[in-house]
């Protein structure tokens, strides 16, 4: 069976290929062909060593202990603008649990493929075969089919060699949509503790693309059930059995994540679905007895929940701005939406605290934290209302400062000292402005101020006023335009 290349790592193959060199698909790229998905980078096994692979190719880079060469291509595709080609190679044991301890070249492909980390990245395509034969000694395809994560040989050993398999088994699983086989199961749960080992960029990278899969809840779930995420997120374990008041449906953890996977189903950024899972992480720490209401209340818990959103991504290395980010949107996610009580100035305050960049996240975030209470519908009429406000607030109002001149300019124009006849010039010169944008120029607006200094103070005032009027109309309608949008009044 032939699959669907790219042209250029075709061709990448064929110059190893008539230097006397074998040549592979390796790892991923195979797997997702096999699966018809687009591969997310390309890899190339091959027999040749790095420097005689360097000597094939005008632009490569090679800095690492692994032998992998980059060779670097003149696509535009971000995925194809670098090709892989590493060497077959055998390693030796992990002592670090996370990298070998010395790495040797091997001229067999079967060699290489023994040392991978699941079945299903272990096969390889022989680009020598016009078939594209398929090289699968440990039965990928089989468990591809069957939709299992299952580990090259012993699970126990694969797992002691590199620990970050642990959470690339539960990825895989999450993004693929498969079941972790028993034996491999049972492995994550006994050697859990190894990612203690792991380095935090590679858990928040790995964390990071299970949060961004469309089966992301099953992962958390399975991470909770192995213990993996007591070494990861522990704080998050602590809303599990926690009740909420009579408002919510579910647990803080049940609610943490549905209201998470509203954001998953709705294709939010990484940043919304973290805050998301996040937004309620204070509740068992803010939960108290409140004999008044009898009922518990989490007064606080936005609060407590942004700075322990802070220590929990400082911790895995996020960004600042990553961290500062998704700890706003927790902090301010509880912000007052009565529409028939707040001012206009009172959502001017919330887009302040979030920044305006940002707070159609914290409604995304709000959004799905309505879904994780078990409510029907996203935005209610007041929700609804809320945002329309929102586009209220940060709309720019209709104002003489859109003009390309200003009073200074008119004065000199017209050699006048300040005073009410300035306004009156500023008002028509919008209005007409307003009515023919094209006229809102240096040069058109110098030229009608000079025509309107004709006119006497009583005819400009006049003029002036139904200016007013004009631009009190237009704001009307731009502010019904944003209503009807939001469906609200």
């Amino acid at each position: 069976m032939k699959y669907k290349i790219p042209p250029i790592v075709s061709q990448i193959t064929e110059v190893l290929i008539r230097a006397g060199f074998d040549a592979y698909l390796v790892g991923g790229c195979v797997r997702d062909l096999l699966l018809n998905n687009k591969p997310k980078d390309w890899d190339i096994a091959t027999n040749a060593k790095p420097e005689q692979t360097q000597g094939l190719f005008e632009r490569t880079v090679y800095e690492n202990k692994f032998g992998t060469v980059a060779v670097i291509t003149n696509s535009k595709d971000p995925i194809l603008k670098v090709i892989e080609i590493t060497p077959y190679r055998l390693e030796s044991k992990y002592s670090d649990k996370r990298h070998p301890d010395f790495v040797s070249f091997t001229n067999n492909i079967e060699d290489d493929l023994k040392r991978r980390d699941f079945t299903i990245n272990a096969m390889a395509i022989d680009m020598k075969a016009k078939t594209h034969e398929i090289i699968d000694l440990f039965e990928g395809q089989k468990d591809l089919k069957n939709k299992i994560i299952r580990t090259v040989g012993n699970s126990g050993d694969r797992f002691n060699e590199d620990a970050l398999r642990i959470l690339r088994a539960v990825r895989f699983a999450s993004e693929l949509g498969f079941t972790i086989n028993q034996e491999t199961m049972q492995a994550l749960k006994k050697q859990a503790h190894l990612l203690e080992m792991i380095a935090k960029e590679r858990i928040n990278d790995e964390f990071s693309k299970i949060l961004m899969s469309d089966n992301s809840d099953k992962a958390l779930e399975v991470m909770h059930e192995t213990g993996i995420l007591k070494h990861i997120i522990p704080e998050l374990e602590k809303g599990i059995g926690i009740k909420q008041n009579k408002d919510h449906k579910y647990e803080v953890w049940e609610h943490g994540i549905k209201a998470f996977m509203h954001a998953v189903k709705n294709n939010y950024s990484l940043e919304v679905r973290t805050a998301s899972l996040f937004h309620d992480i204070g509740k068992p720490h803010a939960r108290r007895w409140s004999k008044e209401k009898n009922d518990w209340t989490f007064y606080g818990h936005d609060v407590i929940g942004a700075k322990m959103a802070v220590k929990i991504l400082s911790r895995l290395k996020y960004s600042k701005k990553f961290t500062e980010l998704v700890a706003k949107l927790v902090r301010y996610h509880m912000f007052f939406s009565d529409t028939d009580k707040i001012t206009l100035s009172a959502v001017r305050r919330t887009v302040r605290n979030v920044g305006k960049e940002n707070v159609w996240d914290l409604m995304r975030v709000r959004f799905a934290d309505r879904i994780g209470m078990g409510r029907p519908k996203e935005t209610p009429y007041r929700l609804r209302k809320y945002e329309s406000m929102i586009e209220e607030a940060m709309r720019a109002p209709l104002s003489v400062s859109m003009l390309k001149i200003d009073g200074n300019k008119i004065m000199e124009i017209l050699k006048i000292p300040p005073g009410p006849k300035i306004g009156f010039v500023l008002n028509i010169l919008l209005e007409e402005a307003l009515d023919d944008p094209k006229k809102n120029t240096k040069k058109w607006l110098e030229q009608r101020v000079k025509e309107l200094g004709n006119l006497n103070d009583k005819d400009l005032e006049k003029i002036s006023q139904k200016a007013k009027e004009t631009k009190f109309r237009l704001e009307e309608t731009e502010i019904k335009k944003i209503r009807k949008k939001y469906w609200v009044k």
